[in-house]
């Protein structure tokens, strides 16, 4: 340990990690940067951030604030200690809706002040694409703006005052009229570049660069604005008073399609003449990577032919009427003038969402696009001009990366005249790295020309503080050096950002990873293992809460190392090593690996799809090849024959399952309800039942629906019969999916390869009830067996048993009763059904039961996954997953409602968490049923 690692560990009441892996995580966000820090420290209050500091000083390190580590122009990369508020300092200490302000902590996430906000229909005005995990502080040390400028402006018209501490580590509020010991210093250097001040800013209200002097040279000597945009470069903030807005009553959209992107640009005129809140334009490069993601692609619906690009503007109103009639009126006006040729009207929340989700998740899906180190780098990615030359502008954009070979996906806020434009760059290329360079400087000249900002919402950080003395000139860029001195003289505060930086091509992440050494993996994967770790992009949409799945155990802990990007980079550093195959099995790795739930939420939820549960898999593969695989896991892999052999001495081994020593031997949490054996299982009622005619389908027999819940298999089997179906039984062998959540990849493999020779041999769709096994014939078995044809022809087949009765009941071979009219039955889909097909078919099934109501939950993972909540030490994180969101929703509904999931683990754990009875679809279904 450290004398500097000590040093905190004395003085913190806050967590202090020193180790490898932790500085790995912390040495990049979401830019293109990578520098390794000392060390990381998590604050529980401002006592702990002063002596952060107070001992940063005296070791003659420096110190940097982050907050979700989103950024893109790496603000939040550097040397030294690293204080991430995130973790605990995410407090909003007061809501005051009659004065319209909120004191927060930095590590406030923007959504979740947005979520405190709206009892009072109140909201942070500023409304970034990143609103899910972007944090406060971060939004103070960029200047953020979001979709939402035209309106509300940026966060620094929204800070009311901060308290903050100094470089020296002393501590200060800033608010107007609380004077401060940098006034008489501040005030003299305005006075002596007041004409420079007045000459070197660019005249576009909407930018981020630089240290904000025109705000003191302008206005009141306000401080706490002053330094909203320095990107932690002057002061430490604790905590903020934040204004609040209302929250607009009533939204719609107006989506406008157009043939090319300067067709959309040109039709903004007309849209900011219809007062809007929003005015945004995406490409069709981001139009066909949504198509092609699970998540994303019910925009593709909703659209009409096929636009080059499209125009979202968004009215509010009063009233919907109100709103609506912008809305009409901008039509028209399109429509006058020959602007493009539809215009989609989402006029209602449902209509929206598919819009919304788009477009904001512009930068994932462009990224999702990377081919190996090639990748949509964010070096030109923040300009602005006024929108009146945006076309010109763009035109002339574009002319610059043809002339340098560069492909860039477009989209960006149209109201406010920003651009986001993401040059394709292989950064382990120096002919690439130096072709970056140019289109920056030419882009930077460009902005010039235009009278623009280089930079209107992202910030400088490393990538754009080199060029700021050409863009405010050499007095101006002169006098914020000596801001720089006069708060923090000696360096101590996030170093190398806004003035006095590196050059831009200095510290790139790609160059620096040494050449990935030969791996050979149970798994396949695309390119290699660390390639598909790699993938990750940084964004951090796995650090998202209150909506999706993913991430689950992040949500749980807030702890950086738990989401998708700590995994993903944590297996970067191990597969970088000279010797990957060990490194798999470090323990600290593992550590991070831990609460990994496998729910594959990452594979669908993340823009980039980075595949965690197969990463995680594989990991333990290797592990286990090299200290021998446990006996946990050696039981809970081989689920199937422990199954059949509880229900052939049921009820007897329900007895002896529950015995404490056996609970203990194996590490099974004393408080987990285990599952019961059902000595008439699925096969011996299989055997009784008289054949059937009709076409063939296969029922895959997992080993819970076989021998723990055969009252589901029995539901199913009966209505796919009764629907005019054969059905032939699968029961002879497991899927492995047990196996393959162990680590057990070489039993998998073998599992894999007999199960896929008897589904072989039969004929029709392949279905089943439980979503994990059911879509491991689609998923890992491909990976597994990537050179069997037959693997391929039996995922071709598998459906879900829902789309077969949705079918079955609209053509009349099912007939349901209204024995549940009147009903609300609340749906939770299983994780991997959410990640491999969506839950549209389930959710459509229910709603063919006459009568009844039915809300599907976001509600994210339930938390049981499989074996995950059974085991002893994850017991606790298990619960608290549920309490995130499903434990509440059901329990805040009335006994009355019916509950339904599809997954067993999600069944067991509803049990357990709510006390109330989960049903499969499938049963509900059999309930009703009257006759064919």
């Amino acid at each position: 340990m450290s004398d500097l690692e000590e040093a905190l560990r004395r003085a913190l009441e806050g967590e202090v990690a020193f180790d490898s892996y932790t500085r790995h995580l912390f040495s990049q966000d979401a830019s293109m940067y990578s520098i390794m820090p000392e060390g990381v420290v998590f604050p529980r209050h401002a006592d702990d951030v002063v002596a952060a500091v107070t001992i940063a000083r005296e070791y003659g390190v420096p110190v940097l604030a982050r907050g979700g580590g989103t950024s893109l122009a790496s603000q939040t990369v550097g040397s030294g200690v690293v204080l991430d508020f995130s973790r605990h300092m995410n407090r909003i200490l007061s809501l005051d809706p009659a004065e319209g302000i909120a004191h927060v902590q930095p590590g406030v996430v923007q959504d979740d002040l947005n979520r405190a906000a709206l009892p009072h229909a109140m909201m942070f005005g500023p409304d970034t694409s990143t609103s899910n995990r972007a944090t406060i502080g971060g939004m103070m040390g960029n200047n953020s703006a979001g979709s939402g400028s035209v309106r509300y402006g940026m966060t620094i018209d929204h800070v009311q005052s901060m308290d903050v501490v100094l470089s020296d580590a002393s501590t200060a509020t800033f608010a107007p009229g609380t004077p401060t010991k940098f006034d008489s210093a501040l005030s003299d250097l305005v006075a002596a570049h007041r004409s420079a001040i007045a000459d070197g800013f660019p005249k576009f209200w909407r930018r981020a660069g630089g240290y904000r002097l025109d705000r003191l040279a302008d206005g009141p000597f306000d401080l706490a604005k002053f330094v909203v945009g320095s990107e932690g470069t002057l002061v430490v903030a604790t905590s903020a008073v934040v204004g609040l807005v209302p929250k607009p009553k009533h939204t719609v959209i107006a989506v406008g399609h157009f043939t090319s992107v300067e067709a959309a640009i040109a039709a903004t005129d007309d849209a900011l003449a219809c007062d809007p809140a929003a005015v945004e334009l995406i490409d069709k490069t981001i139009l066909d990577l949504s198509r092609q993601k699970l998540e994303y692609r019910r925009l593709g619906s909703f659209l009409v032919g096929d636009p080059e690009g499209l125009l979202f503007v968004t009215f509010t109103g009063d009233t919907q009427a109100e709103a609506s009639a912008r809305l009409g009126r901008l039509a028209t006006l399109w429509q006058k003038h020959s602007h493009g040729y539809h215009t989609l009207r989402a006029e209602t929340p449902a209509q929206q969402g598919a819009l919304l989700k788009v477009r904001k998740a512009g930068l994932g899906l462009l990224m999702a696009s990377s081919v190996g180190s090639r990748r949509p780098q964010a070096f030109v990615e923040d300009t602005a001009v006024d929108p009146s030359r945006l076309i010109e502008y763009s035109t002339r954009f574009r002319e610059i990366l043809t002339r340098h070979g560069m492909k860039a996906g477009f989209y960006g806020h149209a109201s406010v005249g920003c651009l986001h434009v993401r040059p394709f760059v292989d950064l382990t290329n120096p002919d690439e790295v130096a072709a970056m360079r140019s289109v920056a400087e030419e882009v930077r000249d460009l902005v010039v020309e235009f009278g623009g900002a280089n930079s209107s919402e992202h910030g400088d950080g490393l990538v754009r503080s080199e060029f700021n003395r050409k863009i405010f000139g050499s007095e101006l860029y002169e006098a914020m050096r000596q801001v720089k001195r006069i708060f923090d003289p000696d360096d101590v505060l996030n170093p190398g950002k806004i003035v006095d930086s590196p050059a831009m091509t200095d510290n790139l992440r790609d160059p620096a990873l040494p050449p990935a050494k030969p791996l050979t993996t149970h798994l396949t994967f695309l390119g290699d293992m660390r390639s598909a770790a790699d993938r990750c992009m940084n964004i951090g949409l796995c650090r998202k809460s209150a909506t999706g799945v993913m991430c689950p155990s992040y949500m749980a802990t807030r702890n950086e190392e738990d989401s998708t990007r700590g995994r993903a980079n944590a297996l970067v550093k191990a597969l970088s090593s000279p010797d990957p195959a060990a490194a798999l099995g470090d323990s600290r790795l593992h550590e991070v690996l831990d609460l990994c739930l496998m729910c594959k939420a990452c594979k669908s939820e993340c823009p980039l799809g980075v595949d965690m549960a197969a990463l995680k898999s594989e990991t333990l593969a290797q592990k286990h090849a090299q200290s021998g695989v446990p006996l946990r896991s050696r039981v809970f892999g081989a689920i199937r024959l422990l199954n059949r052999l509880g229900s052939a001495t049921a009820p007897v081994s329900n007895l002896a399952a529950r015995l404490p020593l056996a609970r203990r031997f194996l590490g099974i949490a004393a408080k987990r309800p285990l599952p019961e054996f059902k000595r008439q299982n699925l096969i011996r009622w299989f055997r009784r039942r008289p054949a059937s005619s009709g076409q063939t389908v296969t029922f895959l027999a997992d080993s819970f629906t076989t021998f723990t819940e055969p009252g589901v298999g029995r539901a199913a089997i009966s209505l796919l019969e009764q629907a005019g179906w054969q059905v032939r039984l699968e029961s002879s062998g497991c899927c492995g999916r047990a196996g393959i959540s162990k680590g057990l990849l070489d039993d998998a493999k073998r599992k894999a390869t007999a199960l896929t020779a008897l589904l072989d041999a039969s004929s029709g769709p392949i279905v089943g009830c439980e979503p994990s096994c059911l879509y491991t014939l689609q998923d890992e078995y491909l990976s597994l067996l990537p050179d069997n044809p037959a693997v391929k022809s039996v995922a071709s087949r598998v459906r879900q048993v829902e789309e077969l009765l949705v079918e079955a009941i609209d053509s009349g071979a099912l007939r349901l009763s209204s024995a549940l009219e009147g009903k609300e039955i609340l749906y939770h889909g299983h994780c991997h059904q959410k990640a491999e097909v969506g839950t549209a078919a389930t959710v459509e099934l229910l709603r063919r039961i006459p009568g009844v109501t039915v809300t599907e939950l976001d509600a994210g993972c339930c938390g049981m996954a499989g074996s995950f909540g059974f085991e002893a030490e994850h017991y606790d994180v298990s619960m608290q997953v549920g309490e995130d969101r499903l434990f509440p929703a059901i329990r805040s509904s009335s006994p009355d409602v019916v509950v339904a999931a599809t997954g067993v683990s999600c069944r067991q754990q509803i049990r357990h968490g709510t006390e109330r009875q989960a049903r499969h679809p499938v049963e509900l279904v059999a309930q009703v049923v009257t006759s064919a």
